[in-house]
């Protein structure tokens, strides 16, 4: 394994120009993005991942490879040896979409606060990828305005397990000093190596086979790549006070995207446009612009650029036919 010597890298010296990031959850669609900004910035990238995880795609980011899962401690201690960072990103969504309590308990939850401790034994500054999720029950004298100082109150597991870890990260910050960024993205698009994952997928289908969609509603939107670049800029800080940031760069209606897709295809749709343009809520950027850097304004443009892309593999691929034109 090539690594920099102890003088140009390590937690005792803070953040260094060069570092060894251990990073949990490396083969995922977020996870390998990560990896992939991380070493173009000329870090060198300790992967876990799942000896069942495809790896094409994210081995040439990888520095080194420890094949395992996060449950085993003697796979956190494999993944930690000579790191100066910590990015914790993996979960096991399995157990949450079968709503096992124990096994979540087991293998997403007691994993990561053990992994945290570690982190804090070693003095390994961390990133952990939490999640807007965290919020559910929004104050109105917020009028709207969602920053990271209103109180995490969340509406299913997922966003428990986040908010947990965020909680436990801060005690660990008062009681060991840790140091440690936690960033919430909102719903993540781009190109997943797992092609139907993409968000934009099914509705390209839809738009494309049956030239109707219907589903009302709408999210807030982040790229996978403004996701990576936040984890790098994190990693980077120098300040010992903890960064809460939420990564949450637009609103569209999935009528929108549907609308984006029957555009690039020359399709005439039916297409469902009755939910509201704007949400209720929606959460500020201003910590991520002014601490982090990342402009987080790709906005419309930046959803439709990457649907556009979508559309275009899927049609290359024989997913879905290109109308005459």
């Amino acid at each position: 394994m090539a690594c920099t010597g102890p003088e140009e890298t390590g937690p005792s010296t803070g953040y260094s120009a060069i570092m060894r990031v251990a990073l949990t959850g490396a083969s995922g669609f977020i996870g390998a993005a990560i990896a992939r900004r991380l070493q173009a910035d000329g870090h060198l990238v300790h992967g876990l991942v799942r000896s069942s995880s495809r790896r094409d795609h994210v081995d040439p980011h990888l520095d080194r490879v420890v094949v395992g899962v996060q449950e085993q401690a003697d796979h956190q201690d494999d993944l930690l040896a000579d790191a100066d960072a910590l990015v914790h990103n993996s979960v096991d969504w399995s157990v949450l979409k079968n709503e096992s309590l124990q096994r979540h308990i087991e293998v997403n939850l007691t994993p990561s606060l053990r992994l945290f401790q570690a982190a804090a034994d070693r003095s390994l500054p961390v990133v952990f990828i939490s999640s807007v999720a965290v919020h559910h029950q929004m104050r109105d004298r917020w009028a709207g305005d969602i920053d990271e100082d209103h109180p995490t109150r969340p509406g299913n597991m997922y966003g428990a397990l986040k908010a947990s870890l965020e909680a436990h990260l801060w005690a660990l910050h008062a009681s060991k000093g840790l140091r440690f960024s936690a960033l919430r993205p909102a719903a993540v698009y781009g190109i997943d190596p797992r092609l139907k994952r993409s968000i934009g997928y099914p509705i390209v289908t839809a738009i494309a086979e049956n030239h109707a969609y219907d589903r009302a509603g709408g999210g807030k939107f982040i790229h996978v790549e403004d996701v990576a670049a936040c984890t790098a800029a994190a990693l980077e800080r120098s300040s010992e006070t903890p960064g809460i940031y939420h990564l949450a760069d637009c609103y569209a209606r999935w009528g929108d995207l549907a609308g984006m897709i029957a555009e690039h295809l020359g399709i005439e749709a039916t297409i469902n446009l009755d939910s509201p343009t704007a949400p209720r809520n929606m959460f500020t950027r201003r910590e991520v612009q002014e601490e982090l850097g990342v402009g987080m304004d790709r906005g419309h443009e930046g959803i439709r650029a990457h649907l556009t892309e979508l559309t275009e593999i899927m049609v290359a691929d024989g997913i879905v036919s290109a109308p005459a034109r």
